[in-house]
């Protein structure tokens, strides 16, 4: 199944599946995230310039042991 960048799905692992992070506020560098950087900018933290980070959706979880993932590395979605 191909998943768009950006795209936040719920998923009860306990790992973190390839080509996700965990929804966590991580800050995360845009020279390696341009993409990502690019959908969701720094709305959810950082400095805007070098940095910035993903959601924080802990705690959000509807059952305990699942967890929000932010995809990374998916298809580019277009802006019809």
């Amino acid at each position: 199944m191909d998943y768009f960048l950006g795209q936040i799905e719920l998923f009860p692992y306990s790992f973190v599946p390839m080509g996700w992070l965990l929804c966590n506020g991580a800050i995360l560098q845009i020279q390696q995230n341009t993409a990502l950087f690019s959908l969701i900018s720094n709305k959810f933290g950082g400095n805007g310039t070098t940095t910035f980070a993903v959601p924080n959706l802990q705690g959000a979880e509807p059952v305990p042991g699942m967890g929000f993932y932010i995809c990374v590395s998916g298809i580019y979605p277009t802006r019809d």
